[in-house]
């Protein structure tokens, strides 16, 4: 056993030491192959769903920025990590830019080399017809005493009604079939006695559009991305909003937008109104929203109202602004130790529930000698359950309510480190302590509490607020256009069917013998040149073997429907009407 193995190395051996390097020319013309490749393109894809998910996961510095310092904070070995992978840029990061350049251009790599081709195989001629249609898997023949020629005629009109590409073909002298023989028309024919014609390039068109459309929609993506921009706020009713870089929440830009394009409007939220089914299965779920809106396009322009709705969003010099979520803000004022009022004003609460459940922070930094900071959570329709407590039970304000627990210190906002408005950085202050344990409040609109060393908050009240999504996305029609097209390509693809249909006349006895058949073609095209005829052996060979066979990947639907379309074409050939030694399929 070993020796055998010896002897097969050795003769191997020699095989592979003389062959002979690859070059440079070599090299590259492999690599381009594989790149540009079906499974390639493939593989790319997936590799940019996969990367991504990061984007999605890990918080991004463009998007949020406090929420990467927290992470940062938080996790300090884990963030250097991050850092060097680019994975709080994900879709900024070197890596995913050249997955997704690499996938342009393999899809480029395959695309168009077969237009090339398809182009070619327009450009020539059908294939001539095979030497025995019978031989086919739809076919019929019979025999009639109109001339050849006027068979011929009516046969050419006929198939080009029916938009097909029709060609005569000359049988070569002294070849079976020429001039002065006789049979049967099926395996032979008199010179000129056949039409070879064909139809269905568009289904190739169809699949090349539908490819196509897939990189117009990443370029679009691509222009999307590098010239537009997004971000959010959240506003709340009565305040207003000045399209600034420092008045969003979260912002993220591409790499080639200028924060000088940004639109000079400016807008205030006047109203917002939301209706909550009350009745059935759906109690509690929103019927409706919408806010109202002043703004003006640009400083010093007439003020315009707006109805902002799902759906709806206010268009402005290419920006467009979406109403994406809303919630409540809490109305305190806060005095301090000294009895001065250090804080007044709404507060944003972020909903955690159906039932809008919220929580927040109060920061009171004015306030002396030290500083406070509350914590709790506001219920709509606040009630108290005795397993799990304070619950809101429906998402409409029928009853409000404010659970409230509070610290004193140092709150760390004169540290230069970026803080989240809705936590409270506890490493520097002490909560507040009650006669029983730590000092914890329930207030109602219009309730005091007061504070265990000075000082008291008030409940005031609620205010709404609406999260808004503010965007400018110049690659948003090409990426239309690219969908458009991508359906047109499938539609194409899908209805379009390549079929190729042969008619042959020949004389038996005096009489003339006329033979048609067709057959469907899938998706495998021939490559040849400009111009260039297939060879009819060659051509004849592949057809009796799909004869046989029946059409690649066709179905007996398909075969049916070939079928269908001969008939009617040889019902407006003469002598059809009265065939005579029809052969069925």
């Amino acid at each position: 056993m070993a020796s055998t193995q010896e002897r097969e190395r050795e003769r191997q051996a020699p095989a592979a030491k003389d062959a002979p390097p690859l070059g440079p020319r070599e090299l590259a013309r492999w690599v381009w192959r594989q790149l540009t490749s079906m499974r390639t393109a493939l593989i790319l894809l997936f590799l940019l769903a996969v990367a991504s998910i990061p984007g999605t996961l890990i918080p991004q510095r463009r998007i949020n920025p406090v929420t990467v310092a927290e992470f940062v904070r938080n996790n300090p070995g884990l963030s250097r990590w991050y850092e060097r992978f680019g994975l709080f840029d994900v879709f900024g990061s070197p890596w995913f830019g050249a997955i997704y350049l690499l996938l342009l251009v393999s899809l480029l790599g395959c695309i168009l080399p077969r237009t090339l081709a398809h182009w070619r195989l327009i450009r020539s001629r059908p294939p001539v017809a095979p030497r025995r249609l019978e031989r086919l898997s739809v076919h019929r023949s019979w025999t009639t005493d109109t001339p050849p020629d006027q068979v011929l005629a009516a046969a050419r009109e006929r198939l080009r009604a029916a938009r097909y590409r029709v060609v005569a073909d000359e049988a070569p002298v002294g070849s079976p079939g020429s001039s002065g023989s006789s049979g049967s028309a099926g395996s032979a024919g008199s010179a000129g006695s056949s039409l070879s014609a064909e139809r269905g390039y568009l289904r190739e068109v169809g699949n090349l559009l539908f490819h196509m459309a897939i990189v117009v929609v990443l370029v679009g993506v691509a222009i999307g991305s590098l010239f537009g921009f997004r971000g959010t706020v959240l506003v709340v009713v009565g305040n207003g909003f000045a399209n600034t870089v420092t008045q969003y929440d979260g912002y993220q830009s591409g790499g080639l937008f200028k924060e000088s394009r940004l639109a000079p409007f400016s807008f205030t939220v006047k109203s917002f109104r939301v209706k909550f089914a009350t009745n059935g299965e759906e109690s509690g779920s929103p019927r409706s929203f919408d806010a109202a809106l002043a703004y003006a396009p640009r400083p010093g322009a007439t003020i315009r109202d707006y109805h902002l709705r799902i759906n709806h969003p206010l268009h402005v010099d290419g920006t467009q602004i979406h109403l994406s979520g809303h919630g409540y803000a809490p109305r305190f004022t806060v005095r301090d130790g000294t009895g001065k009022v250090a804080f007044s004003g709404p507060v944003p609460f972020l909903p955690q529930d159906a039932n809008f459940s919220s929580t927040g922070v109060v920061k009171v930094p004015d306030a002396r000698p030290k500083q406070f900071g509350f914590e709790g959570f506001f219920l709509p329709t606040g009630m108290i359950d005795q397993q799990r407590g304070p619950i809101s039970a429906f998402p409409d304000a029928l009853r409000p309510m404010v659970f409230l627990t509070g610290y004193t210190g140092n709150l760390g906002l004169d540290e230069g480190v970026p803080q989240s408005v809705y936590s409270l950085d506890k490493t520097r202050l002490t909560q507040l302590e009650g006669g029983d344990g730590p000092w914890r409040k329930s207030l109602e609109p219009g309730q005091t509490a007061s504070l265990p060393g000075g000082g008291s908050i008030r409940f005031d009240g609620y205010t709404r607020w609406v999260n808004l999504q503010i965007s400018s996305n110049p690659g948003a029609p090409v990426a239309l256009v690219g969908a458009v097209l991508a359906l047109a390509g499938l539609l194409l693809s899908l209805v379009v069917r390549r079929r190729r249909v042969w008619v042959r006349v020949g004389t038996d006895d005096g009489r003339t013998v006329v033979a048609i058949a067709g057959m469907d073609k899938g998706e495998r095209l021939s490559s040849r040149a400009p111009g260039v005829a297939r060879a009819a052996p060659d051509e004849g060979d592949r057809a009796e073997r799909e004869g046989r066979s029946g059409p690649a990947g066709a179905d007996d639907g398909e075969t049916r429907d070939l079928a269908v379309e001969i008939d009617r074409i040889a019902a407006d050939l003469p002598g059809r009407a009265a065939p005579a030694g029809e052969e069925s399929p």
